[in-house]
C-alpha cells in the first residue's frame, strides 16, 4: 500500500539516505526476553569531529532521557554519529560511541580528549525486559559495521520494541526534494516511534483502547544538503510537529518529543579567525518546513506500516498498522 503524503516529490529511496552521503545501520537483540536494539546515523564525513557539521536540536516535549543535546544547542555542531536505542540503554550506547570515537581519531592522529556523543531513546519495556540493557559496544559497532544507503524499516534496530498508537511501531524514514535556484537539494527524516494514544489517530481504521494515553517518545532525526544555519536548522526542527499532528499527536505529557538535525552543506572557507556559511534566505523557509513536514508523518507511517505483529511481554497482543488497513479495504 502506498503511504505517501503531501505534494512534493520524494528522493530516490524514499528515504533519510537519499541526502547525500548519509547512511543507516541497525542492531538487535532477540533473547532472554528482550526484544530491543540500537540505530545509528551516520553523517557524510568519516570522522565527523574533524569535519564537524551544522547541527540543531529541538525538544518538544522534555519527556526523555537524550544524551548530547546541550552542547549541540550551545555550538551548533554535530561531531559524532547519531544514535537511536531504549530508555536504560542510553549511558553503554553513549559510552559504546566514546570508545568508537576515541579509536577514529586515534587512526587520525588525534588525542581525544572530548566528544560529545548524542544518543536518543524512546522506551520499549512493554515489549522488551528492559532492565536487563542487552545493548553494548559490540552492538553499536555492529550497527555502524552495517550502515548504508538502503536499510530496513519497521521493527528493527531501535524499533525492534516500539509501539505507535497502540500498533507496533518501529524505525521509519522519508525524503523529499526542494528545487532552488535550478537545483535540487534533498530533506530526510528518520523516526523512532513509540507514542501515540489509538483514539487519536487520524486513520479511522483503529478502535479505541489499543493504547489510552499518549505517552512513549518518538526521535525524529532530520538530515538535509540545505545550506541552512543552526538557528534555521532549529526553525525546520519545530516543523517536525506538524507531521505528527496531522496524524493525531497532541504530544501528550508522558511523551519525549525530541528532534535532532544536520546539514551537510559545508563551509564555504576557514581563515585564521573567520568562517564563512552560505545560508538559505528566510523568505524561502517555508520550502524546508514543508518538506519536513511530509518527511515526519510519511516516515511515522513507514514505522507503522512496515513493523509486523508482535506480542508483548503481558501477552497481550501488538498489531500490525498494515492488518487494520486491509480490514477497513474490506469493509
Amino acid at each position: 500500500m502506498n503511504m505517501a503524503v503531501g505534494s512534493m516529490p520524494h528522493g530516490k529511496r524514499n528515504l533519510i539516505t537519499d541526502v547525500p552521503g548519509v547512511r543507516v545501520g541497525h542492531a538487535a537483540v532477540d533473547r532472554d526476553g528482550c526484544h530491543t536494539g540500537v540505530t545509528v546515523v551516520l553523517p557524510p564525513r568519516r570522522n565527523p569531529f574533524i569535519e564537524k557539521l551544522t547541527a540543531a536540536s529541538c525538544v518538544l516535549n522534555g519527556f526523555g532521557k537524550t544524551l548530547g543535546l546541550v552542547q549541540i544547542d550551545e555550538l551548533g555542531t554535530l561531531e559524532t554519529p547519531i544514535a537511536l536505542t531504549n530508555t536504560l540503554n542510553v549511558g553503554k550506547v553513549h559510552d559504546a560511541l566514546v570508545s568508537y570515537m576515541v579509536s577514529l581519531c586515534k587512526q587520525d592522529g588525534i588525542e581525544l580528549t572530548s566528544v560529545n556523543p548524542v544518543v536518543c531513546e524512546c522506551n520499549d519495556s512493554r515489549l522488551s525486559d528492559i532492565v536487563k540493557r542487552p545493548i553494548g559496544e559490540k552492538e553499536v559497532l555492529d550497527a555502524i559495521a552495517s550502515a548504508s544507503e538502503d536499510f530496513a524499516q519497521g521493527a528493527v534496530g531501535a524499533g525492534r520494541g516500539t509501539i505507535c498508537y497502540g500498533l507496533k511501531g518501529g524505525i521509519g524514514s522519508s525524503s523529499r526534494l526542494m528545487e532552488l535556484d535550478g537545483k535540487t537539494y534533498t530533506m530526510g527524516v528518520l523516526v523512532q516511534s513509540n507514542y501515540g494514544a489509538s483514539a487519536d489517530f487520524r486513520l479511522s481504521c483503529l478502535p479505541e483502547g489499543l493504547a489510552e494515553s499518549d505517552q512513549g517518545s518518538i526521535i525524529l532525526i532530520v538530515a538535509t544538503d540545505l545550506p541552512l544555519s543552526a538557528r534555521q536548522l532549529k526553525r525546520v526542527l519545530r516543523r517536525t510537529s506538524v507531521g505528527m499532528a496531522r496524524l493525531g499527536s497532541y504530544i501528550g505529557h508522558g511523551s519525549g518529543e525530541i528532534a535532532v538535525g544536520f546539514t551537510t552543506a559545508p563551509l564555504l572557507a576557514e581563515g585564521e579567525s573567520f568562517q564563512t556559511q552560505r545560508i538559505m534566505r528566510e523568505d524561502k523557509m517555508n520550502i524546508p518546513f514543508r518538506a519536513v513536514g511530509e518527511c515526519a508523518e510519511e516516515a511515522i507511517l513507514q514505522s507503522m506500516w512496515n513493523a509486523q505483529p508482535d506480542t508483548a511481554r503481558d501477552g497481550s497482543a501488538v498489531p500490525a498498522l498494515r492488518e487494520y488497513l486491509k480490514k477497513e479495504a474490506k469493509d
